[in-house]
């Protein structure tokens, strides 16, 4: 067995590298899929494009924003209508999950109280997402560096979301980089979460640099990940220390393919 790679494909492209190009340089490596952040009109041409060189596009994000999330009643509807906007978009392309956010912490409730608001927010649209056999994946991020104030920011936190809403449909976004930031002891919280998780991403720590700079062993995580029994996409989502993008994404690509 060997790991389904994606590639967050704004982080890898260029200027000077036609889609087409970067798409068909990543299947030629072994690539699997590729994916993007926010998408527009544009999202035809890229699944099209991805199909095109034998690719799918795997995660797109869901709704916005990171800051203003499921965590507040008062953003439900709104976000429930950009979900099954989203939702919509993903069945119809194939694209397997949506990312979604819980948004910052609030200064006057605690975390209890809005782990409950972020249930009632995606029971409201977990039914949609199972008729359309789309994952809605709630991304745990990390508040130190990045997102300061976001609140799915530990892996049991996540977990204890995706219990309370019990949707088969509704799993994590476990971005290694984040959590390595927040708790560390990845392949521990990768087992602890693996029932619960619908996509991963990775990028190296500190920096969000290349998978072989800096404190993490990747090729003992994605070793473990096979061990487990993990299934989805491993989403490479980092920015490159050089100016040679396609090299980057291919020493990302060998550093985990491991069996």
């Amino acid at each position: 067995m060997t790991l389904k790679q994606s590639f967050c494909y704004p982080c890898f492209s260029s200027p000077t590298t036609p889609l087409a190009q970067l798409f068909a340089s990543a299947a030629e490596m072994g690539y699997a899929a590729t994916e993007l952040w926010s998408w527009d009109e544009s999202l035809d041409l890229i699944v099209s494009t991805a199909k095109q060189a034998g690719l799918i596009v795997s995660s797109i994000t869901g709704h916005d924003s990171i800051e203003k999330g499921l965590n507040d009643a008062r953003e439900h509807d709104r976000i429930e209508s950009e979900l099954k906007c989203s939702i919509d978009k993903a069945a119809e392309h194939g694209i397997p999950g949506v990312i979604c956010f819980s948004g910052n912490r609030h200064p006057h409730t605690t975390d209890l109280e809005d782990l409950v608001v972020c249930a009632q927010g995606l029971r409201k649209i977990a039914p949609y997402a199972e008729s359309k056999g789309v994952n809605l994946n709630l991304e745990i991020l990390n508040s130190r560096i990045d997102h300061p104030g976001y609140q799915c920011d530990r892996v049991d936190w996540g977990i204890a979301l995706v219990e309370m809403v019990s949707s088969s449909r509704v799993k994590l976004l476990f971005d290694i980089y984040h959590v390595q930031i927040m708790e560390g002891d990845i392949i521990r919280h990768l087992d602890h979460a693996m029932p619960h998780i619908g996509h991963i991403h990775t990028a190296g720590n500190p920096g969000r640099r290349n998978l072989d700079d800096g404190e993490m062993n990747y090729p003992g995580i994605c070793r473990a990940l096979i061990a487990a029994g993990y299934q989805g996409y491993v989403g490479h989502e980092f920015f490159t220390k050089g100016d040679d993008k396609i090299e980057a994404l291919r020493q990302a690509f060998e550093l985990c393919a491991v069996k």
